[in-house]
């Protein structure tokens, strides 16, 4: 089922698939993010398809930013790829995806969300983003190459 909600400003936010701009969210992350440069597409597509991802969309219809949660949909997410087109920066779209986040009948009840940011804590504190706790218990395998030197 799709959910979808106004953002303000004629704008809108929603979860359909059919309406997500690939090929444009593709190049946000890969061209103009800092974590996801390089993302070949089909390994971006995958990743899509197998999260829950939204998008705001303006008045004309076209794809304004996007969000990316990878989640099981029952215990535990992880908000990623948070990102909002150059162009329609300062209409609020950030805090916009962030209130639609909080609300997504998928995304409630669970027991821990994660996310990673270089420089937007301030944007997510208020929606519930503490640092992070259990820190010392966490591990991870990391590869920050994978997508330069091939799969």
């Amino acid at each position: 089922m799709v959910f979808e909600r106004a953002a303000g400003n004629g704008y809108t936010i929603s979860d359909d698939p059919a309406r997500f701009d690939l090929a444009l969210g593709h190049v946000w992350i890969s061209e103009k993010s800092y974590w996801g440069k390089q993302i070949p597409y089909d390994v971006f597509a995958t990743a899509v398809r197998g999260s829950l991802t939204f998008a705001a969309y303006g008045p004309a219809g076209g794809m304004a930013a996007m969000a990316r949660v990878v989640t099981d949909r029952a215990t535990f997410g992880w908000l990623c790829d948070v990102f909002v087109d150059e162009a329609h920066r300062g209409h609020g779209l950030g805090k916009a995806l962030m209130g639609y986040f909080k609300v997504h009948p998928d995304l409630q009840g669970f027991r821990r969300m994660h996310l990673a940011t270089a420089d937007a804590h301030d944007l997510y504190r208020p929606f519930g983003f503490t640092d992070l706790t259990g820190a010392d218990r966490w591990m991870e395998i990391r590869d920050p190459d994978v997508y330069t030197r091939g799969r």
